[in-house]
């Protein structure tokens, strides 16, 4: 009858450190899961102030400017367009008219500020849910842009 109390015992515990683990793990992941939005995804009010997200888009034309290490643009997805804030260098390959994901936090006054500006090597990049919401959306800038798959 020991052996049976003390069997059940190193259970509970083990199922104790092994739901501990699990929650620990998950906690992490949640907290380090960034979400890919759209300026239209903005606009609809799927993004609350603070929360970090990627936003992907075409740069507007006309619409960079800079200034020292200080950085000012729009992207659109073809429907609707967001105000992008960045501190620090561009990527090389970071140009208007091109398909560019960021990462950062929308602040409360509706501007995203980006800490990271994502480019890829492939002049013909465009994320694909941007991709599909310029197509869903009638427009599709040309044949040129491709979105990535792996």
């Amino acid at each position: 009858m020991a052996k049976i109390k003390q069997r059940t015992w190193y259970l509970i515990v083990l199922s104790c450190i092994v739901t501990g683990v699990v929650m620990v793990t998950l906690g992490a992941l949640n907290n380090n899961m960034l979400f890919f939005l759209t300026p239209t995804d903005i606009h609809n009010h799927k993004v609350i102030a603070n929360q970090k997200i990627r936003l992907g888009g075409i740069v507007v034309p006309n619409s960079v400017i800079k200034n020292m290490n200080n950085l000012t643009f729009e992207i659109t997805d073809g429907t609707h367009t967001t105000s992008i804030a960045f501190k620090g260098i561009a990527p090389d390959l970071f140009k208007e008219g091109q398909g560019v994901i960021t990462e950062g936090e929308l602040s409360e006054d509706g501007i995203f500020q980006a800490t990271q500006i994502l480019a890829k090597h492939d002049e013909n990049y465009m994320p694909p849910d941007v991709a599909k919401a310029l197509k869903e959306s009638g427009n599709w800038p040309s044949k040129t842009f491709t979105s990535y798959k792996k």
